[in-house]
């Protein structure tokens, strides 16, 4: 199997035969494209999600904690909480272990919850540390949003812009050739991608306004993202491509590695699917919060396409995020 998650074939095959016994107070349970399961506790529900970072070496314990947060937000739900796993290298030290928990600490601090527990160790045969988090978040019994909740009809929105975590990875990453081939202001502004990676706002203000669904965009961009939706919600999608925001910044750094930017890591961007896109964004925007109508949502049979300027093509998802073809080969197209 390549890098990265897996399809959702093999997750049907290999993974989905073998989730234990059913219960009643799930909610929601693992399916593809839900990235939270949902457990009824009376007037409120949990919402709990896991995440690993796998793919970054820098402020690992800073981004687990927002990247799994996201995904409790995407429910509509405020995060309570955090379970931590650290897997280090034997290699590792002290201090390796330290900067993982201040970071850890720094970003559950910047969300206002608590580390719960978790699980420390050192495990052979890691190059680097291994940091998973699970999150665990709480939301009213009748308002919790799924990623299957879209209607044919439903405009899409994409808050912020697409490739803001995969930006700020690469720029970090690989800082020095970027440096000489982009010039230093575009990589700085680049490296601070990274403070917008939480989506804790816009999701549970949507869910509040009225989305039918939501889903972070992670692994497999913008397109993986809409992909996964429409797919949970087995339903057809028109994406208009020209649409899509993407930052000077990412759209330079995936020139010169010669990615695209819709299928580049782009925790820190919403997808929401609501009846009222325009309404959604201008409620948004009083919050402070940027969102643009990229697609909208149609019935089975309309098929699932992109649009653009060039064309109108189907929408083909791989799985493997741009960013770890880019870490795999580190060569840039320039």
């Amino acid at each position: 199997m390549e890098t990265g998650k897996l399809s959702p074939s093999d997750l049907g095959r290999i993974v989905f035969p073998y989730l234990g016994a059913r219960r009643p107070e799930v909610l929601v349970r693992a399916s593809i494209g839900e990235d939270s399961a949902v457990i009824d506790f009376g007037e409120w529900v949990a919402v709990l999600s896991t995440d690993p970072i796998t793919g970054a070496a820098n402020k690992a314990g800073w981004l687990a904690v927002h990247v799994s947060c996201n995904d409790v937000s995407a429910s509509g739900a405020e995060p309570v909480g955090v379970l931590v796993t650290v897997l280090l290298p034997e290699h590792a030290g002290e201090g390796d272990l330290k900067a993982i928990m201040a970071d850890v600490h720094q970003a559950a601090t910047e969300l206002g919850i608590e580390v719960l527990g978790g699980h420390t160790e050192v495990t052979p045969g890691l190059s680097i540390p291994i940091v998973s988090t699970t999150a665990v978040g709480r939301a009213p019994r009748d308002r919790y949003v799924t990623s299957s909740g879209a209607h044919p009809g439903d405009d899409l929105l994409l808050t912020k812009r697409a490739g803001l975590e995969g930006t700020a990875i690469l720029a970090t990453d690989f800082e020095d050739r970027l440096v000489d081939a982009l010039g230093p202001e575009l990589v700085a502004r680049a490296q601070a991608y990274r403070q917008e990676i939480s989506v804790v706002p816009e999701g549970i203000a949507a869910a509040a306004m009225g989305a039918t669904a939501m889903h972070d965009v992670t692994e497999g961009g913008v397109l993986g993202a809409i992909y996964e939706m429409v797919a949970a919600s087995g339903l057809g999608v028109e994406i208009f491509a020209d649409s899509i925001p993407v930052g000077e910044e990412t759209r330079a750094i995936c020139g010169f590695f010669g990615a695209d930017p819709l299928k580049l890591i782009s925790s820190g961007a919403m997808l929401i699917a609501c009846p009222d896109g325009g309404g959604m964004a201008a409620a948004l925007a009083e919050k402070r919060i940027t969102a643009t109508v990229i697609g909208r949502v149609a019935a089975p049979e309309s098929g699932r396409w992109v649009t653009s300027r060039a064309g109108c093509r189907d929408l083909e998802i791989s799985y493997r995020d741009e960013l770890w073809r880019i870490l795999e080969t580190g060569r840039g197209s320039a």
